[in-house]
């Protein structure tokens, strides 16, 4: 009986998984203009239409681990385009929410760095590439924003918005 050598096709399996946890931080996660978005409310907002969006800001991302600008102010109701650059040559992440939010998504991703997620408040930035997130001002309130990934938080890339009534 002849035996077959299994391990070609073992690193073969190894290699299609591996790739979807390095995706995990991807290009995968850039928002598509014509992607369907899941609006959830949240504390700090709502997944914005294009249609509506009154101002667009950009955002620069490093690998000085930092946001410019890393302070915004916006009105309640205020529908805006973020385009995050990244000028750096490591993976970057933008994400909105309250710091007690962030706080917990980054001991989550301390612990597992090839977490995947993906939702509309979050960009993923690959190195020299820019992504967008649409996003709706809904509530009054000061909220942040930040790269939660590993080491990147706790290097004081974050950022803060207030949002105010009119």
């Amino acid at each position: 009986m002849k035996q077959i050598n299994r391990l070609p096709l073992a690193l073969a399996l190894i290699g299609v998984l591996a790739s979807g946890a390095a995706l995990a931080h991807s290009e995968q996660h850039d928002m598509q203009p014509d992607m369907m978005v899941v609006k959830e409310q949240k504390p700090w907002g709502i997944a914005g239409d294009r249609e509506q969006v009154t101002r667009t800001i950009e955002i620069g991302m490093s690998d000085q681990m930092r946001f410019s600008p890393d302070q915004l102010e916006f009105k309640q109701g205020e529908t805006v385009r973020f385009v995050h650059r990244n000028a750096g040559m490591m993976m970057h992440e933008f994400v909105l929410g309250a710091k007690a939010d962030l706080d917990a998504h980054a001991a989550m991703m301390v612990k597992f760095p090839g977490m995947e997620h993906d939702e509309p408040y979050m960009a993923h930035v690959a190195p020299g590439k820019d992504a967008e997130i649409i996003w709706t001002f809904n509530r009054a309130g000061e909220f942040d924003f930040a790269c939660l990934i590993a080491g990147h938080y706790q290097a004081g890339m974050v950022g803060r918005i207030r949002v105010l009534t009119d």
